[in-house]
Formats: structure tokens, sequence, C-alpha cells
């Protein structure tokens, strides 16, 4: 194969995990659990690839030849959040979480973060973003302090208004932030929330920018930039990898904006990897428990697909999963620990192939490591069983 194409759907789980019971996730699974609530999907070229043979899902047909393979994906590392997903799927398993503060962050800590920034901070709480600025946002815009707040994710987020602290010096907090956040509490992202608006009315903009860590270990995509190939990141993947192993990036609007600028490097000539994350049906629709609107994300997405499918080369090679859920059908607002599904495409790979239960996500990486000729690492590849 010449070029992959991996793409993250984030959130989009398809069902709970063994352990999912001590993350308080019992019972997710935001695929099929989605669909029962909207009256059943309608999702035509995902499910040709074979989504509904993975897990029962209201819609769609599970008796179908898929064009490609299937399977599902279980995590290894510890956690259930965008870090450790993407790192996971590109080889590096975590063997303890990273530190979450359902309390807030430590007063000491807080005290070292306001010194440094020369003003004070509001919240230090777990919150949804929507929420904290509607409760917080005007006493923001009365003293200019930050809004300081984190989830059940491992995540040290400042929001702020962006007339009142301008996009520049929201990053430059953040990066004093992130230069804070080490040893026990080196979190995996500190993330810039900016808003618009004024109060009853307020709106989170496109510019959040998250600082992550850097990597713990070598990811595929290291390996692949050390060999002379081009790794190509749409959306957020160069900050949950801190920029590290991509010779080319483009930060997105949406996942509109994201498919696009996708289809768009699809035109291009290059040898290597194609990684994009569409965070819509997280941030915007499975955060805020809006079933309909994560249908219709995943409706938009499979209206491009076949485009995507059209646009693949002969020797390509299209991988469609996801990092973790997010059950928008749940009374948690937060990320849920479930399987993902795993989708693969191309003209060289046998049609139908069932890739089974996954031991994890680094399965992808150790796949592409044997496709590219690539150091091996963690997982298993199942190149072998679709390859023709």
């Amino acid at each position: 194969m010449k070029r992959a194409v991996l793409i993250v759907l984030d959130s989009v789980g398809i069902g709970e995990l063994p352990d999912a019971e001590l993350y308080g996730d019992k019972g997710s699974n935001t695929l099929a659990n989605t669909a029962q609530k909207v009256g059943g999907f309608n999702l035509p070229n995902l499910e040709k690839l074979g989504l509904g043979k993975i897990h029962p899902i209201l819609g769609l047909k599970d008796n179908i030849k898929a064009l490609g393979a299937y399977g599902k994906m279980g995590e290894k590392s510890p956690g259930k959040d965008t870090t450790t997903g993407h790192w996971e799927i590109t080889g590096v398993i975590l063997d303890k979480p990273f530190p979450v503060y359902p309390q807030g962050f430590p007063l000491d800590l807080i005290k070292r973060f306001e010194e440094a920034i020369g003003r004070k901070t509001l919240g230090n709480k777990p919150a949804s973003g929507t929420a904290i600025i509607e409760e917080l946002g005007e006493e923001h815009m009365r003293t200019g302090y930050p809004i300081v707040y984190t989830s059940a994710d491992s995540v040290f987020q400042i929001a702020a208004h962006e007339e009142i602290i301008p996009l520049d010096e929201l990053y430059k907090m953040c990066k004093i932030a992130r230069g804070l956040l080490t040893g026990e509490h080196a979190v995996g992202r500190v993330i810039a929330r900016p808003f618009i608006g004024t109060p009853g009315n307020f709106k989170r903009t496109a510019n959040r920018h998250d600082y992550s860590l850097e990597p713990t270990g070598k990811t595929v995509l290291d390996k692949l930039v050390e060999r002379g190939y081009e790794v190509f990141g749409v959306g957020k993947i160069y900050d949950i990898f801190a920029g590290r192993g991509l010779t080319w990036h483009e930060s997105t609007k949406n996942n509109e904006d994201g498919i696009l600028k996708t289809i768009d490097v699809l035109n291009k000539d290059f040898t290597g990897l194609l990684f994009t994350n569409l965070v819509d049906f997280d941030m915007v629709y499975g955060h805020r428990n809006n079933a309909e609107g994560y249908y219709e994300a995943l409706k938009q997405f499979d209206s491009y697909l076949a485009e995507i499918i059209e646009r693949l080369r002969e020797e390509d090679l299209l991988i469609i999963t996801a990092d973790h859920g997010c059950d928008p059908t749940t009374p948690s607002t937060d990320h849920s620990r479930e399987y993902v599904p795993l989708l693969v495409y191309g003209k060289r790979i046998k049609e139908d192939v069932n890739l089974g239960i996954r031991q994890t996500f680094a399965d992808i990486a150790a796949t592409l490591e044997e496709i590219f000729g690539l150091e091996r690492g963690v997982g298993q590849s199942f190149w072998g069983e679709i390859r023709k």
C-alpha cells in the first residue's frame, strides 16, 4: 500500500467494555443507544462497510456482504479520554491513567497558576463547558479573571471571553499552565476555551486550542516520519500529539471542514499517512446529550463517505475508527468507556472479513507498521487477514 487514510470519528463508541462499570459507564453504547433514541439509523455507506455487522444497530443491516473488513477494538490503556485513545491507536499503551480532579485542582496548584498569570481565577471545579460560562461568564467579564474548570477527563480548561482576554493572552496562559502541570499533575491536555457574546447568549468559538503532553513512547507517526514518509494531520491531531510525528497539519472549524480538507489531501500525491479527527460528534453533540444532533453528524459523514472512497487510489487503505465513547442518551455528559468500531476498506483488500474483537487499539499501529515496513511495536497486525 502507498497511502493509508485513518479517520477517527471522535467518541463514536460501540458498546461498553468489560470494565465499564468501574468508570460509571455500565450500559453505554453510543451508536446502538443513539439509534434507538432516534428511531433507527439510515447510514447507507457505513452500512456497506459493515458497521451493522459489528453490533446490532437499529436500522442497519447485518446480513450484507461488507465491502471490506469490520470488527471492534477494546482499549488496553486505563482511561477513556481523547489523548489516551489516540496514543493507543498509534501504538503507545499507558500503564496508568492521566490524573483527574473530580474535586477540582489543588489550591496550591491554582495559587501558583494565579501568581504566574498575575490575576485570580474563577471556577476550579468539574463542569460542562457551556454550563460554566453561563454560570461564571458575567463575573468573568466584570473581573477579567479566567474561568478554570475540568471534567471527568484529564484536562485543565481555561475559558475566557475573546473581548476580555484576547486569544494570544489566553494561549499564553495555557502554555503557562502546561509548564506547571507536570509530574503528579501531568494532565493529558490543557485546553483554551474562548467564547463570545453577552450574558445569557454566550457562544464558544472555533478558536479552541489544545496543549498536550508529548507521547511517552514512539508512535507509528514518529516511525513513519523517521523513514521519510509523509504524515498529514487534519483536525486536532497536531494538538493531541503536541505536534510530533507530523510533516503537515491543518486545524478545522467543524466536521464538514475536516471532511473537505481530508478530501483535498486525498487529491495530493504522497506516500504515507493521512490522519483525521472529526471532533463534533464528541464536542458538539455527545457532551451535550444531543442524540438527534449526533445522528445528523453521522449522516453528514456518511453522505461524504462515498466521495472519500471514490478518491481512494489502487494502493490506498482506509481505516475508520473512534477513540472512546460519549453516549448522548445516558445521564452523564462525559466520555464513556466503550469498544470502538473498526472499518477497513481498500481496492486491494478482501471483502467481508470479520476482524472480531481486537484486544487493543494498537492493532491499527501494528498494521500500519507492517504495511510500511517499520519497526514493530505493540499490538497485533491484521494486515495478513485482509490483504488479497
